[in-house]
């Protein structure tokens, strides 16, 4: 896999060494269970498969390349460049701005933008809609565009399901930067819908059964549908992709669910005129990362940290498959843990960030889950792991330990 040049300061001394041993252990990835470090009391679990992706090395790399090799320009990111906190914090320190918020609002008028300009697109990718703004503004769409190559797998694989005549359901978050890219390239070629989870799925499957109403459908799909979206029509053949981030077992359920739906609706034996086998547009990333996650769940410890950023999808679904079992915090970076007692998580249902008192529990030995997001920094992980021995007590050289 192609080496990226992202800045040194992403890197760290004690994962970059720990991942370096298990991918010389296990080159081919079939080894999902996670490392043990140990440091004094504490034994830190980690995750097999953590951190930045192929398409955020790729963006990061993309995006200093174009703050370097432009001066004295002005620099425009579409919206944030990934979901992390300090990695946006750093371009926006080298003078970069957003020209959009996630939601797609607009921060800065396109009438602002000039050819003298740099425009990157994120991670994410982008619109056709915003694409042909930044071409008419005689920029060229290409040379910082960062968006991750197993996004545009899914825009590829939309646009030959849009060939056999499929239409288009999208699971993802239909603010989401990505499925807002994903929607605009998939309706060019096909009738789209976007379903957010197995309940969505299931208003579908009772559209399609003759179960609801045609008002009803529509009403359930708001701004969730292609212009001109007839159910009657177009829910007789369908394909399923997704917003990359999401969580890989839900896709697959939600896939699984409206196939059996179209059995129900035409008949097996007529199943493959209705329904389009899309198992490949899963990101490996995402499975890679669920996948580690749910092997830590065979393990025993005490709290499971997730760093990340807090508007990150797929951090998000970590948190999801952790908390069950273990006391799990989520947090942004070393800077929410104040003491052994208090730590400042987020929580994912209300979406606020909230102070917990306990935190570090009193045990003469600790295990503790580490695990993160795709586009979260090594280093990050590595200062949670340093403040969080620091606090408990274990002293240690850094170099040695590395």
């Amino acid at each position: 896999m192609k080496k990226f040049d992202i800045p040194i300061y992403y890197r760290s001394p004690i994962i970059s060494k720990v991942k370096a041993k298990r991918k010389l252990e296990d080159p081919r990835k079939k080894d999902f269970s996670p490392s043990l470090v140990q440091l004094g009391n504490i034994d830190f679990i980690i995750s097999r498969h953590f951190g930045f992706c192929y398409g955020v090395e790729n963006a990061i790399e993309k995006s200093y390349a174009a703050i370097n090799d432009n001066p004295d320009k002005r620099i425009f990111l579409i919206s944030q460049m990934i979901h992390n906190p300090d990695v946006n914090a750093d371009l926006q320190s080298m003078g970069v701005r957003f020209i959009q918020d996630t939601d797609g609002s607009q921060l800065i008028p396109w009438d602002e933008i000039t050819n003298e300009d740099i425009v990157i697109i994120p991670a994410f990718g982008t619109t056709i809609e915003t694409e042909a703004i930044i071409r008419s503004k005689g920029l060229d769409v290409q040379k910082y565009n960062t968006t991750c190559p197993f996004v545009e797998k899914v825009w590829n694989r939309s646009a030959k399901l849009g060939e056999s005549d499929h239409t288009i359901i999208i699971h993802g978050k239909h603010k989401h930067e990505e499925t807002r890219a994903t929607f605009s390239h998939s309706q060019v070629n096909s009738p789209s819908l976007i379903v957010k989870d197995i309940e969505e799925a299931k208003n579908v499957a009772n559209y399609i059964l003759g179960k609801t109403t045609i008002d009803q459908f529509l009403a359930a799909f708001k701004d969730k549908l292609s212009e001109g979206f007839d159910p009657n029509t177009h829910l007789k053949k369908i394909g399923v992709v997704n917003q990359t981030t999401m969580l890989a077992s839900e896709t697959q359920d939600i896939a699984d669910f409206l196939k059996e739906t179209m059995v129900s609706a035409f008949g097996e034996v007529n199943l493959s005129e209705h329904f389009a086998d899309t198992r490949d547009t899963l990101c490996y990333a995402t499975n890679d990362n669920q996948s580690a996650t749910l092997e830590l769940l065979k393990n025993e410890a005490d709290i499971a940290i997730v760093v990340g950023g807090y508007n990150s999808s797929n951090t998000t679904h970590l948190v999801e498959l952790l908390e069950p079992k273990f006391n799990t915090f989520f947090i942004r970076n070393e800077n929410e843990i104040k003491s052994k007692d208090e730590v400042h998580v987020f929580d994912i249902y209300s979406k606020q960030v909230v102070i917990h008192n306990e935190f570090i529990p009193e045990k003469d030995h600790l295990k503790i889950i580490i695990t993160s997001g795709a586009s979260c920094p090594d280093s990050v992980v590595d200062r949670v792991i340093q403040k969080l021995a620091t606090l408990t007590g274990v002293s240690f050289d850094i170099d040695e330990l590395a």
